[in-house]
């Protein structure tokens, strides 16, 4: 491993991170490729700890966040809450497995319930093995159905997904013993996507709507949502929090550079339907991924189902904006033009 590549991932080393003001970040291990870690925040008081986000149901992720709340004088049964910015295994799957043995409350965003009940369906055989696949038909991806379908993998954790404790709506206040956090509705990532907004402390708990090293996927989650990008909300600048990579000065910042990569996203995407690529298989076939610009061919077959429902949602926006035009195939297929403007 380079020495830049050890800096960039030096965040997913285990340890606590103090935050101040009783907040520690506390990094947990994923099997899952270019993700390395997710961040779990602990909110400490006397009483006990309420944590953001919870990690993976697999042994090491559990062993090293007991380790770090027992470097901070506590233990997984002193966890009160269990606060999860949305469905996705490495945020809520151990906390599942947590509550069975210390009737920890877990609270997720209401716009999760569609989620979790597709995802309940997918793993007991009541529907696809994996996420969107009913959407790439629609996307016009059936090579990659046929590859998904003769996928053999199995997910990283085999859990039982149980509905939380609590479902939050937007606004909704969280009066904790030392701070008060607000839910805010951020969909994009998934539907239900929540941070958790301090303003005193002018902190966000950002979960996966904004990240500092990556571009969040987006819609892919097991109901779909045509609508994931243009559902991106503008946040209020505060430090940020994340739940994959550093803690970094202003929210702000990156959602510059977010909205700068979207806006780049965007014209390439109005140039490849210009070329005359009609579906958004077709689309994201013809454009370049990641940072390091390497084509759709080179990606895993998971990327290439995150890049696919990426462009969907990006020729959503453009339809909005009068740039493209939509229309379904017999086949039921998207299909998009450009409009004459363009």
């Amino acid at each position: 491993m380079s020495h830049a590549t050890a800096d960039r991932y030096a965040w997913a080393e285990p340890g606590v991170e103090d935050l101040g003001g009783g907040v520690h970040r506390i990094p947990l291990p994923l099997p899952i490729e270019g993700l390395k870690a997710v961040n779990v925040y602990a909110i400490t008081d006397p009483g006990g700890v309420d944590l953001i986000d919870a990690g993976i149901a697999l042994v090491p992720a559990r062993e090293q966040l007991a380790a770090g709340l027992r470097q901070l004088g506590y233990e997984l049964g002193d966890v009160r809450n269990f606060f999860v910015t949305h469905i996705h295994i490495d945020h809520y799957s151990l906390a599942v497995e947590l509550r069975r043995t210390f009737r920890s409350v877990i609270s997720l965003g209401e716009q999760e319930r569609a989620n979790l009940m597709a995802t309940r369906d997918m793993v007991n055989g009541n529907g696809n093995r994996f996420f969107g696949i009913d959407g790439l038909r629609r996307l016009g991806a059936l090579e990659l159905i046929t590859e998904l379908s003769a996928d053999k993998r199995q997910p990283p954790a085999l859990i039982e997904w149980e509905d939380p404790d609590r479902w939050l709506t937007d606004g909704t206040d969280l009066d904790l013993r030392t701070r008060t956090l607000r839910a805010v509705h951020t969909p994009g990532h998934t539907r239900g996507h929540l941070i958790f907004h301090d303003a005193a402390a002018a902190i966000m708990f950002a979960g996966d709507h904004v990240l500092p090293h990556i571009t969040p996927s987006i819609g892919f989650e097991a109901a779909g949502n045509r609508m994931a990008l243009s559902d991106y909300l503008a946040l209020p600048d505060a430090r940020l929090l994340p739940a994959h990579g550093p803690v970094a000065g202003s929210t702000h910042e990156r959602v510059r550079e977010l909205l700068a990569h979207h806006d780049a996203r965007l014209a390439e995407t109005l140039s490849a339907v210009r070329a005359g690529h009609a579906t958004p298989y077709e689309v994201a076939k013809a454009i370049k991924w990641t940072r390091r610009h390497r084509e759709f061919a080179d990606l895993d077959l998971f990327a290439q189902v995150q890049a696919v429902n990426e462009t969907a949602a990006h020729l959503e926006v453009l339809a909005i904006r009068g740039q493209v035009t939509h229309s379904v195939s017999a086949e039921a297929t998207d299909l998009y033009q450009v409009t004459a403007a363009s």
